[in-house]
């Protein structure tokens, strides 16, 4: 049963496409294949381009400092999509909401999906669910990944194990070690 398509799914898509922009239009069908979306997009000349441009425009919201300029944003965001909510069986696998308007450009029918999943996603998870991977605030490490928390206790803080990892590794090398000045203690045994 599917009580909200647009919520995770949608965020995790734009997520991907943020994380790991394809070169091509194929990519960015391919991926919203991968996640699910099954229609067809009517094909322009400017798709890869202006879907490049949805997804920055969604990454302000990601970035957004607080919860009441993401909201505000993310208003924006659902504002320029304008279209009503409808239902539909496009694809004969049954009834569904689209909020979106039939023969609509990829980067129209993005912008609608990615802003109305990302509102159901905060609204219903947390306004802090969505965010950059912390291995990115420390110091030489480039990750700038967006983190899509879906975990049940809502403390999901790195893109991936590897990230994880590769702080817990700094906080261990931070907590034990010692200035090359200072003397060190013989280990009791």
């Amino acid at each position: 049963m599917h009580l909200n398509p647009y919520g995770e799914y949608a965020v995790l898509l734009a997520a991907s496409l943020a994380n790991d922009w394809p070169d091509t239009r194929a990519g960015i069908i391919a991926r919203t294949r991968g996640h699910g979306m099954t229609m067809t997009f009517p094909e322009g000349p400017e798709d890869h381009h202006e879907v490049h441009g949805v997804i920055h425009r969604w990454l302000e919201v990601v970035d957004a400092g607080t919860p009441g300029l993401r909201a505000e944003l993310l208003n924006v965001l659902m504002k320029d999509a304008a279209a009503y909510p409808r239902l539909t069986d496009h694809d004969g696998e049954g009834w569904h909401l689209h909020y979106r308007d039939g023969g609509q450009s990829l980067a129209e029918v993005l912008l609608a999906v990615f802003s109305v999943g990302t509102a159901l996603h905060l609204t219903t998870r947390g306004m802090t669910r969505l965010r950059r991977c912390e291995a990115g605030a420390a110091p030489g490490d480039p990750c700038r990944n967006v983190v899509v928390d879906v975990t049940r206790n809502g403390r999901q803080r790195f893109c991936s194990v590897r990230c994880g990892n590769r702080a817990a590794v700094r906080r261990h090398r931070a907590a034990h070690s010692q200035p090359a000045s200072a003397p060190r203690s013989p280990r009791r045994r």
